[in-house]
């Protein structure tokens, strides 16, 4: 993997960049549909590739290990394979869903030990097996097995947490060496940032994970709970520290605002269920602000879902009708929003990166950031 920093703003930390895989190149700032188990749910790849213009999709490893399984998975080629993304992908390592299963959970030096939320097996993840896990896998980006703190979190847990996280990233970078991919293409391993909230954890943290010069970093343990003022003060923080040289992953952010807030403060690449996940619920994004379309002021309202949309759906159905759809629990309603929300996310990173490149993305994004946010 390679990166390239384009362009800067002299405004903020914002900047542009192309990541190069072997699978294609991803021009950044950019915004990473997630695909957990393999698919965005509702969404077809040839629209993630054609209408929505994704670039990267993401896969989980706690997901894929558990189904289909890592020998359905093999023996299909990989994922690119398995799933028909020809694309770049990155795969999560699994440390937020360990994260997630705090009641069935057991961490300790040697790896964590978990309960599948499928069928209650009992399962032992290293940072061994979670390298291994994802050369099978054979994302393009992959993570290094870690801790996410919760929210809030003593002092003590997560100095400890981070020292073990630190550790554990030690034994991926050993491992990974040692190991060779399986399919013909390279896979680049890009550490993570933790320390919960904690200034010199934080750090701390940036500091060691830079010194190990992987191709790229990661920012994670945030958006899980914490004010939108932790969130960015710690962002700051981290990219301050952090390699210009190399792209920096802020994991699971955000809202609309969260990503041009902290594209401002340095972030090259985001990811987060949210456009799909609110989609399913009703919630459009824009960027006049958000529409619920099951609220009935939609009812008669017959113009386009959305005028400046940036996907066929927008000009192809009205609000009346996506309400309807919603209220009659039609499928075709979450595929259609899904598919805008998506799309929107996408023109978001990439207009960001246009205003960058003309020097005008500081006053572009304090003119975004109010109307993002809200209610239509």
């Amino acid at each position: 993997m390679n990166f390239i920093l384009e362009a800067e703003d002299e405004k903020s930390r914002a900047r542009t960049g192309t990541i190069e895989t072997d699978h294609g190149k991803i021009k950044t700032p950019i915004f990473m549909p997630v695909g957990t188990a393999g698919t965005v749910k509702g969404v077809h790849q040839h629209e993630l590739d054609q209408d929505i213009k994704a670039q990267i999709i993401l896969g989980n490893t706690y997901h894929l290990y558990l189904r289909p399984g890592l020998e359905v998975i093999e023996n299909a080629g990989g994922l690119h394979q398995f799933n028909g993304w020809n694309k770049p992908m990155l795969t999560d390592s699994g440390g937020y869903q360990v994260y997630s299963l705090s009641g069935t959970r057991k961490i300790q030096e040697e790896g964590v030990e978990f309960r599948s939320h499928i069928d209650g097996s009992a399962h032992f993840f290293t940072p061994e097996k979670a390298i291994d896990i994802q050369r099978i896998i054979g994302a393009d980006i992959i993570m290094a097995f870690d801790e996410c703190t919760p929210y809030p979190c003593e002092y003590n847990y997560a100095k400890d947490s981070m020292h073990m996280t630190h550790r554990w990233l030690k034994r991926c970078v050993e491992h990974i060496n040692k190991t060779e991919g399986l399919y013909g293409h390279s896979q680049a391993l890009f550490p993570i940032v933790q320390g919960s909230t904690y200034k010199d954890l934080r750090i701390k943290s940036a500091e060691t994970i830079a010194s190990f010069d992987l191709p790229g970093n990661a920012i994670g343990g945030l958006s899980v709970g914490e004010p939108a003022e932790e969130l960015y003060a710690m962002t700051d923080l981290v990219c301050n520290v952090l390699p210009k040289d190399k792209p920096r992953y802020l994991m699971g952010v955000g809202t609309p605002a969260n990503i041009l807030e902290c594209i401002a403060l340095g972030v090259d690449m985001f990811d987060c269920v949210m456009p799909t996940r609110n989609a399913r619920h009703g919630m459009l994004f824009t960027r006049n602000g958000i529409m619920n379309m099951k609220n009935a002021k939609w009812k008669n309202d017959f113009s386009k879902l959305d005028e400046f949309g940036t996907s066929y759906v927008d000009s192809a159905y009205s609000k009346s009708y996506v309400r309807h759809l919603f209220h009659a629990k039609e499928y075709l309603a979450l595929q259609i929003a899904s598919i805008h929300n998506l799309a929107f996310y996408l023109w978001l990173v990439d207009e960001a990166r246009n205003q960058i490149e003309k020097g005008t993305f500081s006053a572009w994004k304090d003119e975004m950031v109010p109307k993002l946010s809200q209610k239509l």
